[in-house]
């Protein structure tokens, strides 16, 4: 549930319903002096955060360049939190054990103990490596998500998924951990390059598809304020997303039901996309699921779950996002093998998440190669 602040609507809450491993997410714009109290309450609420006096905050080398980290740490500092800081090269190559064993050695260096809290400041990419640190040091140590990426706010930094990646397979090593509270504060979306932005809109699409008619309907209706930056839209399709992601994860928090399955539309294509054209390739990850959700709608079309105006309302959308609609110049071929490998697949056939109407989808392995190779554009 997105419940408002008690002193104004700059402050967003929502509840992330997992029990005794239950949290917080704070969605807000320009309340930086308010961290540091809301991790220590946060942390307040388990055996090894309330005796947390340090904390090892980890982000890239970009938002240690602009000076974000210096309000955070500041914040930890008044609470009585020692910081330090540890920084590593932005991109997908620091999701790597070699990052890891560093984190590790800085840890044991402070002589840190399962009372010490990771903190990580930065996009998916620190929040999967800092969070996969915290899931295994000492067993478990406490984490603070930060996300300062709007695909980050959204996706990764919601539902306890942390991991790092294998010469051989993305997030292929990895464990759940949910942290012990969320802090999403939006002005760092000021930050963002345009294409970064537009990236995490992708996600934002998504959760309208799979679950919210009327917030994909409203989605349609901002595009203008949500490219403009506008901090009171801004706050409220975060916390939204945010929303509906907790209410999967609290339902599947460790994907043994299936029903986390249905974050999954867009992505059996767009995963494949990536594969193909290289993680450091042309298309960024919310430019591929884009791409895939397109994709997958025109796949559910051709087995007649919808009709031809739900795919234009997609495509329109994302059109006015600014984010692409097809993958020109990639194999198709190619594309349906790397969706072989996806870990969906059940008894050799290709399982999908696929739109019944705007707000609803269905896992199906119906689509044969024919069908798959036709959506991707095969002559």
């Amino acid at each position: 549930m997105v419940m408002a602040g008690l002193i104004d609507p700059s402050n967003l809450r929502v509840a992330v319903d997992l029990g005794s491993r239950s949290y917080e997410i704070r969605v807000v714009s320009g309340r930086s002096g308010e961290f540091g109290p809301f991790v220590r309450e946060a942390l307040g609420a388990s055996w090894a955060g309330r005796s947390c006096r340090s904390a090892l905050i980890v982000t890239d080398e970009n938002l240690d360049a602009l000076g974000v980290v210096e309000t955070y740490r500041d914040g930890l500092a008044g609470v009585g939190i020692e910081p330090a800081v540890a920084v590593v090269p932005p991109g997908e190559s620091s999701k790597s054990m070699a990052s890891v064993s560093k984190l590790y050695d800085r840890l044991i260096e402070r002589k840190s103990d399962r009372h010490t809290a990771i903190v990580a400041i930065g996009g998916g990419v620190i929040g999967d490596l800092a969070g996969f640190v915290a899931a295994t040091y000492a067993r478990g140590v406490p984490l603070v998500m930060v996300p300062t990426t709007l695909l980050a706010q959204v996706d990764s930094s919601v539902g306890g998924k942390v991991g790092v990646n294998h010469p051989g397979a993305k997030n292929i090593i990895g464990a759940f951990h949910q942290p012990a509270c969320v802090w999403i504060e939006t002005d760092a979306l000021r930050t963002l390059p345009d294409r970064e932005l537009r990236c995490g809109l992708a996600e934002v699409v998504k959760y309208g598809v799979i679950l919210d008619s009327a917030f994909f309907e409203e989605l349609e209706g901002t595009v203008g304020p949500i490219l403009n930056g506008d901090p009171r839209v801004l706050r409220r399709i975060v916390a939204r997303s945010c929303e509906l992601k907790a209410e999967v994860v609290s339902k599947d928090e460790r994907e043994e039901t299936g029903l986390r399955a249905v974050l999954n539309f867009g992505h059996t294509i767009g995963h494949a996309i990536e594969s193909v054209a290289g993680y450091d390739g042309p298309f960024r990850h919310g430019e591929a699921v884009a791409v895939g959700m397109v994709a997958e709608a025109r796949l559910a079309a051709r087995l007649g779950w919808i009709g031809p105006d739900v795919v234009d309302r997609i495509v329109g959308l994302l059109d006015r996002l600014g984010l692409p609609t097809s993958a020109e110049g990639l194999d198709p071929d190619r594309l349906l093998e790397a969706m072989g490998r996806d870990k969906k697949n059940q008894g050799g056939r290709i399982r999908f998440i696929l739109p019944r109407s705007i707000g609803r989808v269905e896992m199906t392995d119906a689509a044969g190669g024919e069908d798959i190779l036709t959506v991707l554009g095969r002559p």
